[in-house]
């Protein structure tokens, strides 16, 4: 009998393993502790600027623990709803994001600031709908598509999905957020293209869209000044170019292990948007290359047990909801490390779970939920029916 317990122990124990490494366990594991360490870093990134401005160093920190505490119960919440549910509210997905853009524009209800108008004010509380947007557009394009397959194969078919997609970018840019913009562009070919598309018709897509960047780019002037700077940031080291300046400060001054939590110099109001989208360079002062490395490690964790979540899913909703998914945090992580280390010109793009802003964390822990959703459902499957990825691979219906 101990010995028939202790295979009963090993057994059990062995199940735990197979569930984190399938995707179950690790999913929201990661996101939990990814946004705890960003509330953490965004007390240090803030409490100076927070006490001179607003005579309170923890305002921004106590922010974002309440959208931290929010978004646990939204990630509980989205892992017990069924996720094929959401094939039901494809339509309202969109409508309500189309309509929460829209609204930023209604005088009295849309919030300005630094020249933008991309928030909404609810009272003392404000929503920032591009953030919600980008998951409304993932569970149309995800229903739409997965409802009937073989009419994405169509110009005519996907021509809905582009609709959505063009319809919100325009919204977007509006504000104007091309860096947003530029995420939910992305978004749009990818899930088009995981959906089936001709490559054909994909191209016919795909082409405009490339053209259309540098026009955006030259039709305001603050997006070529930025260009500029990033081609040669000391060329105005006071104007355009000294945020990146100021990064790179900050990145430098990090080295290889950084200079200790809590003491970084370039927070105090030498960086601006230290605790919002250029947090990651705060993190590379007081925490090092190390440091950094160590953030992207569990940044593509989390990023690859989404991929694995949508190869094994059991129906071509679940594989293009966990893609689309997968697909914003993916996109966002990559673009704000590349802004901050000025590998691309500088643009106003969050670091997700990590960046101050309560819509985004909200919101990107809820779509985690349907994620760890998605993977349980994928580890309920009969283990020799394999992914829907796998199937598809197969050539199978």
């Amino acid at each position: 009998m101990p010995s028939e317990a202790k295979n009963i122990a090993a057994s059990e124990k062995t199940r735990s393993v197979r569930r984190l490494l399938g995707g179950q366990i690790a999913i929201p594991v990661l996101v939990v502790a990814l946004s705890a360490f960003g509330v953490l870093m965004v007390y240090s990134a803030s409490f100076y600027a927070a006490e001179t401005v607003c005579g309170d160093k923890f305002y921004f920190m106590k922010k974002q623990l309440v959208g931290f505490i929010i978004g646990i119960g939204a990630m509980a919440a989205a892992s017990l709803f069924p996720y094929r549910k959401l094939l039901k509210l494809k339509w309202p997905a969109l409508i309500i994001s189309l309509v929460l853009l829209a609204a930023v524009f209604i005088p009295g209800v849309g919030r300005e600031s630094y020249g933008a108008t991309r928030w909404i004010g609810l009272g003392p509380i404000t929503i920032q709908p591009s953030e919600i947007a980008k998951y409304g557009f993932v569970i149309f394009a995800a229903a739409y598509a997965s409802e009937n397959p073989e009419r994405m194969k169509k110009f005519v078919g996907m021509l809905p999905v582009l609709a959505a997609g063009g319809g919100i970018c325009l919204l977007v840019i509006l504000e104007p957020n091309m860096s947003i913009t530029m995420c939910i562009g992305l978004l749009m070919v990818a899930m088009l293209f995981l959906s089936g598309v001709k490559i054909k018709h994909f191209l016919v897509i795909l082409i405009p869209v490339v053209a259309a960047v540098p026009v955006l780019i030259a039709i305001e002037p603050y997006r070529l000044k930025r260009l500029y700077a990033f081609i040669d940031p000391w060329q105005s080291p006071q104007g355009e170019g000294y945020q990146l300046i100021q990064s790179l400060y900050a990145l430098g001054n990090g080295g290889w292990l950084g200079v200790g939590l809590f003491n970084s110099r370039q927070k105090y109001r030498f960086l601006p948007f230290a605790e919002s989208d250029f947090i990651l360079s705060v993190i590379g002062e007081e925490f090092g290359f190390v440091g950094i490395l160590l953030l992207f490690a569990a940044a593509g964790a989390l990023i690859w047990f989404g991929i694995r979540t949508a190869a094994r899913s059991r129906d071509l909703f679940g594989f293009l909801v966990a893609s689309g998914i997968t697909l914003v945090y993916a996109i966002q992580v990559v673009v704000n490390a590349l802004v901050v280390s000025g590998s691309i010109p500088p643009t106003g793009l969050p670091l997700p779970l990590i960046s101050s802003g309560n819509t985004s964390l909200i919101f990107t822990m809820a779509a985690m939920g349907v994620l760890y959703n998605i993977s349980k459902s994928a580890k309920r499957a009969p283990a020799r029916a394999g992914g829907f990825a796998e199937k598809r691979r197969a050539g199978a219906p």
